[in-house]
């Protein structure tokens, strides 16, 4: 599947989150993050971490239920802010933490270049049928 289609929207264009590689037992990426992501004190604000935490674990949740004519859809993003970063390469990758028959939790760390954790989010999330 093709993840730089239109299809994923302005608002996942704009936060510049690439994927790499994904599957229902992971998703990884990363994000280059530069003064575009900054909140008025210069550091990435935590809406960014939060909504590439949501998106990572919301694609690998759905193509893990995806063959069984589902998708998932998020029910609680926590993600806590670790450390304090500027710019540069962001890595993330999501994994699930448990894939249940109704629901699904994932794990999404974000790293920085020297592999220090910048931010780590849960995502719970609930498998819905397509129709």
């Amino acid at each position: 599947m093709d993840y730089k289609t239109p299809g994923m929207g302005a608002f996942m264009r704009a936060i510049g989150f690439e994927v790499a590689k994904a599957n229902g037992e992971g998703v990884e990426g990363s994000v280059e993050i530069s003064q575009d992501h900054h909140q008025p004190m210069g550091l990435v604000h935590g809406g960014v971490y939060a909504a590439v935490a949501e998106s990572a674990c919301s694609i690998g949740a759905s193509l893990a239920v995806m063959d069984d004519g589902k998708y998932s859809v998020g029910l609680n993003n926590s993600t806590d802010f670790i450390r304090a970063f500027r710019e540069g390469t962001l890595t993330v990758k999501a994994r699930p933490v448990h894939q249940g028959r109704t629901g699904q939790l994932w794990q999404c760390d974000m790293t920085r270049e020297d592999g220090k954790l910048v931010a780590q989010g849960k995502v719970r999330l609930q498998n819905i049928d397509r129709d």
